[in-house]
Order: structure tokens, then C-alpha cells, then sequence
């Protein structure tokens, strides 16, 4: 059995299509599938299409959040709910194409544990989003340890034993991709051309997108800590190499020096801004231990459609 998980946020436009093309394409395999779709407090008409379409086809399930929770918990939510051999995440944008499933599951028959959605190219590659996109994944593979492929976001299958072991995972700030990578286990991967949106406009903004970003860098890697302190251990050195020569210049050529105003301000300035970056830094480690140590549900269920009991 396959079960595909689909974070839904306000996609009524896309839903129709979702539905034709990963039916389709699920119905290509020729095993039993389930299709999970996660309602993370969708405020447009996309409650009432989810409902109909549960009650047109029992294979698809209806997962309604209380409200919404973001991205990475609403696949989770799905996820925790999954009951097939093997897992499928995909975004419910149509942008990582439903077609590449059957290629998925055909590499997991093969042996593989963990199958990959390589971007060999992306269709949102312009503007602010693509540059982030396209410099992500370089920053991300040098802050962190974790082996990653080049351009490889949740899209992806995961085997049953792999789907196990990742519901163990306790962390609330969660980045997938990340978690999926640290879990181990045999991994391949398929290449595949991401798209444009299928219709409407990108619900992740900026700042979540940001935000998404720094949950991956901060969670798997100390390095940001220590750039902190090597940036700090930098600027005293190069303080009193500075201080040195002032002084040194000061014996030899007092007439050259006047009040010193401008240079004590940016001093000043450059020092205070240095501080601010890391203590910036050492907040969002506190941060996130704060939010750990809350113990708060990753999300609350209102309502399941074809779970049954």
C-alpha cells in the first residue's frame, strides 16, 4: 500500500487538478494507495472540496488542523496518520509533479529506503524567492553535517521502517528534508524539473520561507556558535592590532590627530553591531530551547475524514 501525504493550505483553484493528476498517476502503479490530505486551517472554499471528495472516493482522506499550524506540521500530522508501506510528501502546489511517483516507487521496489526529488531545474528560479532558493542549499550543506542532495526538498519517499523510526522524532522547530537526511537508512534519488505554480499565488511568504530556512541551518549544526565566537576572538585581535598602531602613529606624528569623534563613533557602531549579531545568534538557539522544553503539540486534529475508527 502507498500513501501519499499533501499539505493543503487555501488551494481551492489547484484542487480539482491535484486530484485528476495524482489519481492518475497513483492508479499508474497498480497497487493500493491511500491519499492523505492535511487542511492546515485553509480559510478559502478548501474545506468544503476536501469533504467532497472524501465522500466521492474513500481512498482519500481528510485530515482537518484546528488551525493553522505552518508547512512542516502539517506534513507531519500527515505523516503520523499514514498506514502504507512506504510514504510519499508532496506539496499540494502541483510545482513537484505527481507523475514522478510512479518512478519513486519503482526505486523503492528496487531496495531503496529513501527516494529523493532532485530539482534538476525549478520553474520559480526568479526574483527574491529564487535567488534564496538557489544559495539555501549551498549555505545549508556548509553549516551543516548532514548529507543532502543538491536541490531536494520534501518531495520524497520514505519506506515504512524509515516512517517509524521518523515519528520517534520529538523536535517541534522541524525541518524535514533535515530530519529525513539525519534518519540514514538506503537512499536514492529521481531527477525530475519542478514547475510553476498550477494556479494562485505562492502561500509560503517570505518570511516563512526565512524562517523555514534558519529552522534548518539552526537545528542541525553548532557552527553558527562558533562563527560567534571566531568573529568575536577576529575583532579583538584586529582592535588591538588597531589600538597598537594608533598609538605607535600617535608617538610619531601627534600633530595628525584631533579629537578623535568620528573614529570613536564608528568604532563604537561596528563593535555594538558585531554584539547584536551574536547575541542575535545565541537567541535563536535559546529560542528554540524554549519552544522545546514547552512540550506543545506539533498540532491539534479537529477532525478525520476516512480514517474510520
Amino acid at each position: 500500500m502507498i500513501s501519499v501525504v499533501v499539505p493543503i493550505f487555501n488551494e481551492e483553484e489547484i484542487l480539482p487538478e491535484l486530484r485528476k493528476r495524482m489519481a492518475a498517476a497513483l492508479d499508474s502503479i497498480g497497487d493500493t494507495w491511500e491519499l492523505i490530505l492535511v487542511n492546515d486551517g485553509s480559510r478559502d472554499g478548501s474545506s468544503e472540496m476536501l469533504r467532497c471528495m472524501n465522500r466521492e472516493d474513500p481512498r482519500i482522506k481528510i485530515i482537518n488542523l484546528s488551525r493553522n499550524f505552518g508547512h512542516q506540521p502539517a506534513v507531519t500530522a500527515g505523516i503520523h496518520h499514514a498506514r502504507g508501506d512506504c510514504v510519499v510528501l508532496i506539496d499540494g502546489d502541483l510545482q513537484d509533479p505527481p507523475e514522478v511517483i510512479p518512478q519513486m516507487v519503482a526505486k523503492w521496489k528496487e531496495g531503496f529506503q529513501v527516494v529523493l526529488g532532485e530539482r534538476a531545474t525549478r520553474g520559480d528560479a526568479s526574483g527574491a524567492r529564487g535567488i534564496g532558493f538557489k544559495l539555501f542549499y549551498p549555505i545549508f550543506r556548509r553549516l551543516s553535517d548532514l548529507p543532502t542532495g543538491p536541490d531536494a526538498g520534501i518531495f520524497g519517499l520514505m519506506d515504512r521502517r524509515v516512517v517509524d523510526e521518523f515519528n520517534k522524532l520529538p523536535e517541534r522547530n522541524r525541518f524535514i528534508p533535515g530530519l529525513r537526511s539525519w534518519l540514514g537508512f538506503k537512499q536514492g534519488s529521481v531527477q525530475y524539473d519542478r514547475q510553476d505554480r498550477a494556479a494562485g499565488k505562492p502561500k509560503q511568504t517570505l518570511r516563512r520561507l526565512i524562517r523555514y530556512a534558519m529552522d534548518g541551518m539552526i537545528s542541525f549544526s553548532y557552527k553558527p556558535l562558533r562563527a560567534a565566537t571566531y568573529l568575536g576572538f577576529l575583532v579583538s585581535l584586529g582592535s588591538f592590532l588597531l589600538a597598537v598602531y594608533y598609538f605607535i602613529d600617535f608617538v610619531r606624528h601627534p600633530q595628525k590627530y584631533g579629537t578623535g569623534f568620528t573614529t570613536l563613533i564608528l568604532v563604537i557602531l561596528f563593535l555594538g553591531g558585531v554584539q547584536l549579531i551574536c547575541i542575535g545568534i545565541v537567541g535563536e538557539y535559546i529560542g528554540r530551547i524554549y519552544e522545546e522544553n514547552k512540550q506543545r503539540p506539533l498540532y491539534v486534529v479537529e477532525e478525520k475524514l476516512g480514517f474510520g475508527e
